[in-house]
């Protein structure tokens, strides 16, 4: 199994995987997010992205406003920086995003440690899924991602689960 809290496995990844790996280091994204436990999550780990697909950031933090303002101090200067609070999953949320180089990176922080944050999870059971149904599945999850399928409804429609797709996706853990 691939160790997701860290990003070397990118380096030897496909021609994507090592360009995230490139614009992550060359800009040191997550070591200017170090003290929030920064986790790479979402697509593009798992080889399932489309061209479209951005680089997702999870993090964990324990002071609102200390991430807040770091996140602003360190990539408010980005091209399209955006910063907003919401209440997902009944938990307060920060989400930023902007653009580097090829890529939009997408900061999502929470006060849950990242291991138990939706997105980490998620990636963890569709890897394994992936893993176990091979190629054409992972191809058919790309189609549907193509046709405008956010990834958590693509699984559940292709493994044919009934409910909200991130919550019985879950329940495969």
């Amino acid at each position: 199994m691939i160790d997701f809290l860290t990003i070397e496995y990118l380096k030897s990844g496909n021609s994507r995987q090592r360009e995230a790996y490139q614009t992550l280091t060359q800009h040191a994204i997550l070591e200017k997010l170090s003290e929030f436990s920064p986790v790479l999550v979402g697509t593009i780990p798992i080889c399932i992205d489309i061209p479209s697909s951005d680089l997702d950031i999870a993090c964990y933090w324990t002071d609102k406003v200390s991430f807040y303002n770091q996140i602003k101090t360190n990539f408010d200067k980005e091209t399209g920086f955006q910063i907003s609070e919401t209440v997902i999953n009944g938990r307060e949320t920060i989400i930023s995003s902007f653009i580097l180089d090829n890529f939009e990176i997408e900061i999502f922080g929470q006060d849950i440690p990242v291991e138990k944050q939706y997105g980490y999870r998620h990636m963890l059971i569709e890897y394994k899924i992936l893993e176990q149904k091979g190629k054409k599945f992972r191809e058919k999850i790309r189609k549907l991602k193509e046709q405008g399928y956010k990834t958590e409804p693509a699984f559940a429609l292709l493994l044919d689960l009934n409910g909200n797709p991130y919550e019985v996706l879950l329940e495969l853990e």
